[in-house]
């Protein structure tokens, strides 16, 4: 039992992550067949609508159950919100763009495309996330 709570210490932060991120996958691909198939988006408004939600979504349990954030007050966790928004805003436009070329340009299913697009945006913004968002500070 105590080398499965070691384990579980060591790699709690993306275990999480992949728990959360999953859930946030999930949900991202449900909006947007539902923005794209069901509701008749262009893809990449529909993955935009789909991204406001999720990103609110992916903040609160990002900030709290995956990077533990200490960050309090409003400059505190505006200044985060804020580094949050902008890095999800690079990845939005960067997933828009995988989809303009993979569903526009090579006319692939556009759930495959979503598929792939939401692979690259998710190692993306695990970096974003660990190394610039919610970095812990040094003592």
């Amino acid at each position: 039992m105590e080398e499965i709570k070691k384990l579980w210490k060591r790699y709690e932060e993306a275990i999480s992550y992949l728990f959360w991120g999953g859930v946030a996958f999930f949900l991202s691909m449900a909006l947007f067949y539902l923005f794209a198939n069901v509701m008749d988006f262009y893809e990449q408004i529909a993955n935009t609508f789909s991204w406001i939600i999720c990103v609110l979504f992916t903040y609160f349990t990002n900030r709290t159950f995956v990077f533990k954030s200490k960050s309090t007050g409003i400059s505190g966790m505006g200044k985060e919100f804020i580094s949050f928004i902008g890095a999800r805003l690079a990845t939005l436009v960067l997933e828009n763009g995988i989809l303009f070329v993979l569903i526009d340009l090579l006319a692939m299913n556009n759930m495959i495309a979503k598929f792939i697009g939401q692979v690259v945006v998710i190692v993306s913004n695990y970096i974003l996330s660990k190394l610039w968002i919610f970095k812990k500070k040094k003592n």
